[in-house]
C-alpha cells in the first residue's frame, strides 16, 4: 500500500505515545513507551524525578531520547511501513522546558543512523532534565510575574493567564537565578513540543502559536513576545540574550510545515525524506484537536482532576482561567479552567454515602447508592420553593479556581431575599452531598464560562446562552446520573454526549493536526477538513439531554449565591 500515513505522537509525563492514522482518520498502528515499565538506567517514578526539599518535580530528557527511538522501532516492528508517513506532529506536556547548549545544532545535524538518540544527544544539552508541570519551586517567581504588569489580571490580560508554578517563564527566571553558569550555556529554550518537532527536524524548530501561550512571556493580543516580562525573565543576562534562547518569532500559522525530516530518520527507520515535520502543540491544545470542536462546543474532562475547554472568538482573559490562540485556527482561542478537585472529591461523598447506607460492606467503591441520590434529590437539594438553595464546596486537596486550601463548606442560599447563610452540614446528611458535589464542580465551570457563550441557535429566542454541544471525557464520562446533571447545570442545545477516545486523544489531535496540515486546500480550516472525514459514530454517543428550560434558570439564579459563596470563602481564608 501506498496511501500516506500521518503520525501524532503524545509526550506525556508518564509515557511516550506513536499512533498513525490514515487520510480518512483510521488507525493503522500505535506504540507505547511506558516510563516506568520500559525505561532503562533511570530512577522514576511515575515519569519523574523529585526533589521534595524544593518542590521540584522534573524528568530527564535522555528518557524521552530512549522512548522515541523505541516507540519508532515498535511501530516498524509492528508493520508499520514507515515510508507511507507524509506528515508528522505531536503533543507535549504542557509547560515543560528544555535547555540546549551550542552544540545541540550541529549535534541534530550530524546524527549516526548506527547509533540511538540517547547516545548521541546526551552532549546536545546545558541541563539534563526538564521541570515537569508539576513543579511548585516557583512560588517566589510567580509573585514577581504577577506584579510585572501591575496585577494577576494584567498579566492574564496580556499572556492568557495569571502566573502559575508550571509556567515557563517563571521557571526559566528560577533556572537563570539558581543555575547562572548552565543558563550562560544554553544556546536554545525549547517546550516539549518543540522538542519533539527540533528531534524530527535535527534543528531548533520554533514554538508552536498555541502551546507558547502556556509561558506567561507572550502576549497574546500584540502577536510577539511581551517586553516587560521578557525584561523580569532575563535577570542580569539582559533582555536580547533571552530572546535568542527562545528563538525569535513565533509561526503564526497552526499548520506550518518546519521542513522535512532528518536524514538520520530516513536512514534508521525507512522514513521517506519528503516527510513534512509539522508544528507540534500542547497537550491541552492537542485534545481539542480529537475531534472537529466547533465554537461554542464544550469538553467537560471529569478524572481525577476537571477540566473545562472550549474553543470561542472571543479574548476574555481572567486570573482564574487560561487562554491559548487556537492551535489550528486563526481568530479562534481555546479557554480551559483547571481544577485539582474533581474525582477525589465525588469519591470521598461517594464513600461516606455507602458507610451509611450498607456499612456491612467495608470499603465499598460502588456508585450505585451515590447515583440514586444524586438522581432522587431534586436540583440545589430544594424540596419546595419556600426553602433556600443548598450550595457546597468539597476540596480534599487545595483548589486554584479558587484559591482555598482543603476543607468542606456548606451554605444555603435564598435568592429571593439574596441571603447567603453558612450552615454546619446540609439538611440530609449525607445523601444530598451527592447532589450538591456534583452541581458545585458543575456550577463554578458555568460561573467562569457564562460570559463566553453564545446561543446554540440565534434563531431561537427560546435558548439562552450556552454551549451547544457538552462532550464529557474522564471516567465519570461513563456515569449517566452525573451527565444527567451536567446538562441540567450547563445545559447543551443538543444535549451532553460522552466522547470516547480512549487514551489516544492527545496523540489523535497530533494526528488529524499532520493531516489538516498536508492535505488541506486553501483557506480550509481544521474543522472544515477533519469534520468532513471524522464519523462520530466511532467515538460520541449521546448520553443525556442538555437544555431544559426550568432547571437550566434555576441554576442560574444560583449563581449569584455561588459566586457570593466563594467570595465570602476567599475572604476568610486569604486574611
Amino acid at each position: 500500500m501506498s496511501s500516506p500515513v500521518y503520525l501524532g505522537f503524545d509526550l506525556s509525563t508518564q509515557q511516550l505515545k506513536g499512533l498513525a492514522v490514515s487520510s480518512d482518520l483510521k488507525s493503522v498502528g500505535q506504540a507505547t513507551f511506558d516510563f516506568d515499565k520500559d525505561a532503562q538506567g533511570f530512577k522514576i517514578h511515575k515519569g519523574v524525578l523529585t526533589n521534595e526539599a524544593e518542590k521540584e518535580v522534573f524528568a530527564p530528557v535522555a528518557m524521552w531520547l530512549q522512548a522515541l527511538d523505541t516507540v519508532l522501532t515498535r511501530l516498524k516492528d509492528g508493520g508499520l511501513n514507515l515510508s507511507r508517513v507524509k506528515g508528522i506532529s505531536g503533543a507535549g506536556m504542557q509547560h515543560g522546558s528544555v535547555f540546549w547548549n551550542a552544540d545541540a545544532e550541529s549535534l541534530l545535524k550530524s546524527l549516526d543512523p548506527a547509533k540511538t538518540l540517547e547516545v548521541q544527544l546526551d552532549g546536545a544539552l546545558a541541563h539534563p532534565f526538564s521541570p515537569n508541570w508539576q513543579d511548585a519551586s516557583t512560588q517566589k517567581e510567580c509573585d514577581e510575574f504577577d506584579r510585572a504588569l501591575g496585577s494577576p489580571a494584567d498579566l492574564a490580560k496580556a499572556t492568557g493567564s495569571k502566573a502559575h508554578h508550571r509556567f515557563t517563564g517563571p521557571q526559566i527566571l528560577r533556572f537563570q537565578r539558581k543555575y547562572p553558569e548552565k543558563y550562560q550555556k544554553t544556546a536554545r529554550i525549547t517546550l516539549v513540543s518543540s522538542w519533539l518537532a527540533s528531534i524530527f527536524l535535527g534543528k531548533f524548530a520554533p514554538f508552536d502559536i498555541s502551546d507558547v501561550c502556556g509561558m506567561n512571556l507572550w502576549d497574546i493580543n500584540a502577536g510577539t513576545w511581551n517586553e516587560k516580562v521578557l525584561e523580569l525573565t532575563s535577570g542580569t543576562f539582559g533582555i536580547e540574550t533571552l530572546k535568542q534562547k527562545l528563538g525569535g518569532s513565533v509561526p503564526q500559522d497552526g499548520g506550518a510545515h518546519f521542513g522535512n525530516i532528518s536524514s538520520y530518520f530516513v536512514e534508521r527507520f525507512g522514513f521517506s525524506p519528503d516527510c513534512e515535520i509539522i508544528a507540534s502543540t500542547g497537550d491541552n491544545p492537542s485534545t481539542i484537536l480529537a475531534l472537529p470542536l466547533q465554537p461554542n462546543d464544550a469538553i467537560v474532562s471529569l478524572g481525577t482532576s476537571s477540566t473545562f475547554l472550549m474553543s470561542t472568538s472571543e479574548y476574555l482573559p481572567d486570573p482564574s482561567t487560561h487562554f491559548f490562540n487556537h492551535p489550528t485556527t486563526a481568530g479562534l482561542y481555546m479557554f480551559m479552567l483547571c481544577y485539582k478537585n474533581g474525582g477525589l472529591a465525588r469519591e470521598q461523598v461517594r464513600d461516606l454515602i455507602n458507610q451509611t447506607t450498607r456499612p456491612q460492606d467495608t470499603g465499598s467503591t460502588s456508585w450505585d447508592d451515590f447515583d440514586k441520590y444524586l438522581l432522587s434529590t431534586p436540583p440545589l437539594a430544594q424540596q419546595d420553593e419556600t426553602q433556600p438553595f443548598q450550595l457546597g464546596i468539597y476540596f480534599p486537596r487545595p483548589e486554584i479556581v479558587p484559591n482555598l486550601p482543603e476543607g468542606q463548606w456548606h451554605f444555603q442560599y435564598d435568592p429571593k431575599t439574596d441571603t447567603l447563610t453558612e450552615t454546619a452540614k446540609t439538611p440530609n446528611h449525607p445523601y444530598d452531598s451527592a447532589r450538591i458535589i456534583v452541581e458545585s464542580q458543575l456550577l463554578s465551570m458555568r460561573l467562569r464560562a457564562k460570559d463566553l457563550v453564545r446561543s446554540p441557535d440565534p434563531e431561537n429566542s427560546l435558548l439562552p446562552p450556552q454551549p451547544r454541544r457538552i462532550y464529557l471525557v474522564g471516567g465519570a464520562s461513563r456515569n449517566r446520573a452525573i451527565a444527567k446533571v451536567a446538562g441540567q447545570v450547563l445545559g447543551g442545545g443538543e444535549g451532553v454526549f460522552k466522547l470516547d477516545l480512549g487514551e489516544n486523544a492527545c496523540a489523535l489531535g497530533a494526528a488529524y493536526k499532520a493531516v489538516w496540515a498536508c492535505e488541506r486546500s486553501a483557506g480550509q480550516s481544521f474543522e472544515e477538513l477533519i469534520g468532513s472525514r471524522w464519523d462520530e459514530r466511532d467515538f460520541v454517543e449521546r448520553v443525556a439531554d442538555g437544555y431544559d428550560e426550568e432547571t437550566y434558570e434555576r441554576y442560574g439564579r444560583a449563581l449569584k449565591g455561588f459566586e457570593a459563596m466563594e467570595r465570602e470563602l476567599l475572604a476568610k481564608h486569604l486574611t
